[in-house]
């Protein structure tokens, strides 16, 4: 008897107030980063009606006008509207950056130092992460979490092009998909509440949702007469964005990474720079995650990785395959090991993680954009080799 279950994942649109802080985190580490490869961030936001709030440590040789990064990060967003109250040129911003603690610098630096065992660099803090890669969907990831992620994508693409001048940047949605034993075969419901223009009939909204959204980004074949759909089901979303709701960096985390299917160590990743592993050793694990992948050893995989702060070799490395391995996981772990290496230094070697590319990776997953190196699998035949 195949088994049959139903599994939902949410995705959340660039203006989402959470996102609105993740993208202005976001921005002040790309800012960093360009003009000094070596800085340390550590950047929190917080966004409400027309304020923006920083806050966190910082240190780094760059002179960043951080004004203007904050402006410029809303301005790409799209809060540029009359009727926006938070607005991009008339935000009143609020900076509390200090410069990063001296104790934990002393434990990431690649130097001896007084109780610290090694003097290579070690871990930015203590922490567990994971990493996920399944063959559902041709970017390796969980069809749910994809499916609502595309639906937010086709939303901000078309508000773009000025086509639909009722679009507003806030927007959420969440798909509901079937499965059984041969993965997933139906979409049973479809969430998406968009901001809108106050004058905008919620039939148009819904028809254009429906008709012209929906069918392009999903699989036909998964959408079917039993699929409901509700589209704004408040009835209106005018009212959006800082406005609205408060936002803060670091609070979409399951939509950053895999809806909720996958484990999460529960590090945010926005505002962070790669000597923090809550987010390069996230990163690191879906490399590898979805190298065994992408190599037919198994059809799902799970990596988790724990680490000591101040210490450069991990404490734990895991993988789970659910089943689903061609080999051992025993003979798996040894062949990652072998190919991979995950001190800190080494993960940012590898995945050349001291560029500004952190803005390209803020909105609709961190594991979704085929260019990022996390996203590459080049070293299947490595792992293919090592196992014989």
């Amino acid at each position: 008897m195949s088994e049959r279950f139903i599994f939902s994942s949410e995705s959340v649109g660039e203006g989402h107030p959470d996102k609105v802080a993740d993208y202005i985190s976001d921005s002040v580490l790309d800012a960093c980063l360009e003009q000094d490869p070596a800085s340390r961030v550590a950047c929190e936001t917080l966004v409400k009606s027309n304020c923006v709030f920083l806050a966190g440590e910082i240190s780094t040789k760059a002179d960043v006008n951080y004004e203007q990064v904050v402006r410029e990060a809303i301005r790409d967003i799209g809060y540029v509207n009359h009727d926006d109250v938070f607005h991009a040129d008339t935000v009143f911003i609020a900076n509390h950056l200090t410069q990063q603690s001296a104790d934990i610098a002393q434990g990431v630096d690649a130097k001896r130092a007084k109780g610290k065992k090694k003097a290579e660099q070690g871990a930015g803090d203590q922490g567990i992460m994971f990493g996920y890669a399944c063959n559902e969907t041709k970017e390796l990831m969980p069809a749910a979490i994809m499916y609502a992620h595309r639906i937010n994508q086709e939303l901000a693409r078309i508000r773009r092009t000025g086509r639909q001048k009722w679009l507003r940047p806030d927007c959420k949605s969440q798909v509901a998909v079937v499965y059984n034993d041969k993965g997933p075969v139906e979409i049973a419901s479809i969430v998406v509440s968009t901001q809108h223009t106050a004058e905008t009939e919620h039939s148009t909204i819904s028809d254009f949702i429906i008709g012209k959204v929906i069918p392009k980004v999903l699989p036909k074949s998964i959408l079917s007469k039993n699929t409901e759909y509700f589209i704004n089901p408040t009835g209106k979303f005018v009212t959006g964005g800082p406005q609205g709701d408060a936002g803060l960096t670091g609070r979409k985390i399951i939509v950053d990474t895999y809806g909720g299917w996958s484990r999460h160590g529960g590090g945010a990743f926005s505002g962070k720079d790669p000597s923090k592993v809550d987010r390069s050793a996230a990163y690191m694990c879906r490399w590898v995650a979805k190298n065994i992948v992408a190599a037919g050893l198994a059809e799902r995989a799970e990596l988790q990785v724990a680490y000591a702060i101040g210490y450069p070799e991990p404490t734990s490395i895991l993988i789970n395959t659910f089943g689903t391995g061609k080999v051992s996981e025993e003979r798996l772990t040894d062949a990652v090991k072998a190919v991979f290496n995950f001190k800190p230094a080494e993960i940012i070697k590898q995945l050349d993680l001291l560029r500004p590319i952190y803005r390209q990776t803020t909105h609709y997953g961190h594991f979704t954009k085929p260019d990022h190196p996390w996203e590459q699998v080049n070293r299947t035949g490595q792992l293919i080799k090592h196992l014989g």
